[in-house]
């Protein structure tokens, strides 16, 4: 190194640079196809849960979802959550319709040389998309596709950026200190709360619950489905929590890595235990859903959480899971998959866990829970209410027996 001249040294420092920023561009490029993954997961969890009848219906949804979501965040959603200098007080702003590249922009200098602008917006546009998807399952077997469609661009177009925008697009939330590195609150609350309301507003499936009050069990269409999708969501997963590390950090992405896996394992025990302990039996289908369930629950915190946190927050979350999905069905809240439980009922406990056991504020996690939960309650039952007015929400009754 003695012998090497100045301008050697700034030859080297910038072939250095060059390689990381293509590791940590590269790395993220691979977690969007990871996320992307997770949508063929969501298909086969939702076909296996639901009616044969249903089936192509169902498909159907999941295909539009992952098209309708990447196009309507291309054309406003994206503009909507990174605003940058566009802001308003950090609760609204817009950047512009289109993904357009900054004025000066610059590769190697764009997001402290981590990643390009434009594999930023492919990595966020994966994510919005998950958000709808959580309403399909929740929603299964009696919505009409029109609206159910219709539904899907506004909630991606509007309220999941909006909210996105108050904590990763750098709004009042991240300034108040709130935390959520992959989505319990941004992702799953948001999709959770929106399939609570869309359920209530399109009420229980036919012959779900007696005049007497009885839960009628409406069984699953192909448990082998429903496991190969778990296991997709599982797998994409990694891409969900490691590449919202937004770099290839070595150290930082495999920690990422352990506690997702520790925290969904420990979530399939919970979630078996409890199930033993309410019905007497091993339930496959509560198992499966602990695992999701601690998926979530570690989902804002993986990068913060030490191992055995993550294994104490998963294991609560999995045995969280029969409990809740009874505590719906008692309420009359018909959702086939159990979306709200795992996704809203998980994702509020995940990020106020972030409160309990890190030094992030408690109070500033549940501001910001509570926040998400009321504007996507109010926004969804607007829009659930418009369409209910128009196109209607419900298929009919001889629909709904024949199959959708």
């Amino acid at each position: 190194m003695e012998n090497i001249t100045p301008e050697q040294f700034e030859e080297l420092r910038k072939l250095s640079e060059s390689a990381l920023f293509a590791a940590n561009n590269t790395w993220l490029l691979n977690a969007t196809v990871l996320v992307f993954m997770m949508h063929l997961g969501f298909a086969m969890l939702e076909a296996g849960f639901v009616q044969p009848k249903n089936i192509i219906n169902i498909l159907f949804k999941n295909t539009m979802v992952i098209c309708i979501g990447l196009l309507s965040y291309y054309f406003i959603g994206f503009g909507l959550m990174y605003p940058g200098d566009a802001s308003a007080g950090g609760f609204f702003g817009f950047a512009g319709f289109g993904a357009n590249l900054p004025d000066g922009y610059d590769p190697l200098t764009y997001a402290e040389g981590k990643y390009t602008y434009w594999t930023e917006f492919i990595f966020q546009a994966m994510f919005a998309a998950t958000a709808a998807t959580i309403v399909s399952g929740a929603v299964a077997e009696r919505i009409k596709l029109s609206a159910f469609l219709g539904f899907t661009i506004f909630l991606v177009t509007f309220s999941y950026p909006i909210t996105g925008f108050w904590h990763w697009g750098g709004g009042w939330l991240a300034k108040l200190g709130f935390h959520d590195l992959a989505g319990c609150a941004m992702i799953h609350i948001v999709g959770g709360t929106a399939a609570l309301v869309m359920a209530v507003l399109l009420g229980p499936r036919v012959g779900r619950y007696g005049a007497d009050g009885s839960i009628n069990v409406i069984p699953e269409n192909n448990l082998p489905f429903v496991a190969v999708g778990v296991f997709l969501l599982w797998f994409g997963w990694f891409g969900f929590n490691g590449g919202s590390v937004l770099s290839a950090d070595p150290e930082l992405v495999s920690k990422v890595f352990a506690v997702t896996g520790l925290g969904s394992a420990a979530g399939a025990i919970g979630a078996l235990i409890a199930a033993y302990a309410r019905f007497k039996t091993y339930d496959l289908t509560m198992t499966l859903n602990g695992i999701l369930g601690g998926l979530v629950g570690i989902t804002a915190g993986a990068d913060l959480l030490s191992p055995a946190q993550a294994v104490f927050i998963g294991f609560v979350a999995g045995l969280m899971v029969p409990y809740v999905v009874h505590m719906f069905d008692l309420i009359r809240v018909d959702d086939p998959v159990g979306a709200t439980t795992v996704h809203l009922v998980g994702g509020l406990w995940g990020a106020l866990a972030v409160g309990i056991f890190t030094e992030v504020s408690f109070l500033v996690q549940l501001v910001g829970c509570i926040c998400v939960f009321a504007f996507t309650l109010v926004f969804s039952f607007l829009i659930g209410y418009i369409l209910q007015a128009t196109l209607g929400l419900r298929v009919s009754a001889e629909k709904e027996k024949q199959g959708l």
